[in-house]
């Protein structure tokens, strides 16, 4: 099924949603006319680098474009299945027509170029502070991890008791 060109797609692991995430979906979202967002490593959670399930992710995503007022998107689970020479037709599979992908991964980059799709950078935002890993050793250590969360995020986390998932699995390794 082809796609309007105007459709694109953005992959994450959102462990958790950040800021730098949310500055990423406004400027795509802003380029496609349909935003599709993938949850990568959707089968992981309870794990030190992947806590929260697919469906904490999703409620942590939608709850923040909720906030933002950003109507022009899918979410879509994708889980990992570690053969890249069919990874690029199991998300297409998993997804909502879309004719772009934004992504800085190398491999991600070659997989979908390969198959034909318009590739481009996403944008980066201060990824020292803006990363998975970051948050979550700020949790594990008692630091301030909110600011770097969107408050649709920042509930999911307290609702589930995300801290104490992170602190009781992580055995203080944060990858």
């Amino acid at each position: 099924m082809n796609a309007p060109k105007d459709y694109g797609l953005v992959i994450g692991r959102f462990q958790p949603l950040h800021l730098g995430h949310m500055e990423v979906v406004r400027k795509c979202a802003s380029e496609s006319e349909h935003l599709v967002i993938g949850i990568g490593s959707a089968q992981y959670s309870h794990l030190p680098d992947n806590p929260f399930t697919a469906g904490e992710r999703y409620s942590m995503i939608e709850g923040a474009l909720r906030d933002e007022g950003i109507e022009n998107y899918s979410i879509v689970p994708i889980e990992d299945l570690n053969r890249y020479s069919v990874w690029v037709a199991h998300v297409v599979s998993m997804c909502p027509p879309f004719s772009c992908v934004y992504t800085n991964n190398p491999t991600t980059h070659r997989l979908f170029s390969e198959a034909g799709f318009e590739v481009r950078a996403s944008p980066m935002f201060n990824r020292e502070m803006y990363s998975g890993t970051e948050i979550r050793r700020r949790m594990v250590e008692g630091g301030d991890w909110r600011s770097l969360v969107p408050k649709a995020a920042a509930d999911v986390i307290d609702r589930i008791d995300g801290i104490g998932r992170i602190v009781g699995f992580s055995g203080g390794d944060i990858r």
